[in-house]
């Protein structure tokens, strides 16, 4: 028997708007809605019936600021009686500048949250109204003003290689994250997902992609700018000051297990995977029947759990401990993946050195097809 999870996650879909390149399951515009999901995932952890103790609980989205201070505190006090934290656990909730006020971030410290992650994506106006993001560098300032003194833990999400956008332009971003106060930056290159307002203007000509070139400048120079400013790099698209690394997320790129709840979310205990329809009409709707939120389910084999282990842990800079996996999983990432490990090698695009194997900086800019690769 697999011990439980000691991390959870629970998914909030309300957002003001869906921003053009957001491919993420939300629900804009129905905050007639926000009681009957309050209701149905209350519904969904009862099936749980004994509250889990976790080391990590993340309340992501969408927007859970979204939500009015009442029912964002019926949903603080719903997470913390069914996954009780631990001594020293970590609590994060993902949030929106323009929905940060006093009496929330009040709210918020009260119910044990000691990390926030803010969906800045820019300092540049120009860019964010680009993004249609719903928010403005001064609101940006006022939000880490008023969160910072209560909830020293502040994350902050930038998006990089938008339509138009300049190398310098880039750097003043990280310059402006360093200088906000952020423990962790989080830097991720926009994509054009298929469904999205986005990639239907792409088609049509009225958005360009920036070149791989210039995408590649970006992403390095976010590391070295970051790094040179005391932050450590610890994944492919993380950025951290000693000590604030995200707990939540390194549990899953550690391949442990999790509990989730809410339209849209994952979850895997023991060596099932469940995903919950990401409608969040559907999802009430399922729950208000007494049927199962559930849309698609897997078992999965330890090969496939193995190559997933090796896959999100090449994603940290430290790699694979070697030993370690082999303990863990019962095979070796040689024995996973034959000679492609020793051709990207070759290429300069993993290292293999005391027992642990990395990708290296050029491999870092290819990480996604390399994993693709190996799985």
């Amino acid at each position: 028997m697999i011990d439980p999870p000691r991390s959870a996650y629970l998914h909030v879909p309300f957002c003001t708007h869906r921003c053009g390149y957001c491919n993420f399951t939300v629900i804009a515009g129905r905050d007639d809605l926000t009681g009957a999901y309050l209701n149905a995932i209350e519904k969904e952890l009862e099936h749980l019936e004994t509250p889990h103790q976790v080391d990590t609980l993340f309340l992501g989205g969408g927007t859970p600021t979204h939500l009015s201070p009442s029912e964002l505190q019926r949903l603080l006090t719903l997470a913390t009686k069914w996954f009780p934290l631990a001594p020293e656990a970590e609590m994060s909730v993902e949030a929106n500048p323009i929905d940060i006020t006093a009496e929330k971030v009040e709210l918020l410290a009260a119910a044990g949250v000691n990390r926030v992650s803010l969906g800045v994506q820019s300092f540049h106006d120009t860019k964010l109204k680009l993004l249609e993001r719903d928010h403005r560098r001064a609101e940006i300032e006022l939000a880490a003003s008023l969160i910072l003194p209560k909830i020293p833990n502040l994350g902050i999400d930038l998006i990089f290689a938008a339509p138009g956008e300049t190398l310098p332009q880039w750097q003043a971003d990280l310059q402006s994250a360093v200088e906000l106060g952020a423990q962790h930056i989080s830097t991720y290159g926009l994509t054009f997902e298929k469904g999205t307002s986005f990639w239907n203007r792409r088609e049509r000509s009225q958005l360009r992609e920036a070149d791989e070139e210039l995408q590649r400048e970006m992403y390095l120079a976010a590391i070295d700018q970051l790094t040179s400013a005391g932050l450590e790099h610890y994944e492919v698209s993380n950025f951290a000051r000693p000590g604030f690394r995200s707990q939540h997320n390194q549990q899953y790129w550690l391949g442990r297990r999790y509990f989730a709840a809410g339209p849209g979310a994952s979850r895997h205990i023991e060596m099932r995977r469940e995903t919950n329809h990401r409608s969040t009409t559907t999802y009430i709707k399922r729950i208000q029947q007494g049927q199962s939120p559930v849309a698609e389910q897997e078992m999965l084999t330890p090969e496939m759990k193995a190559r997933e282990q090796l896959v999100f842990g090449l994603r940290m800079l430290n790699g694979i401990h070697i030993p370690t996996f082999q303990q863990d999983t019962g095979t070796t990432p040689e024995q996973l993946c034959g000679a492609i490990l020793p051709q990207f090698q070759e290429l300069g695009l993993l290292s293999l050195e005391d027992d642990h194997l990395r990708l290296t900086r050029d491999g870092l800019l290819l990480s996604d097809t390399i994993c693709v690769e190996l799985l």
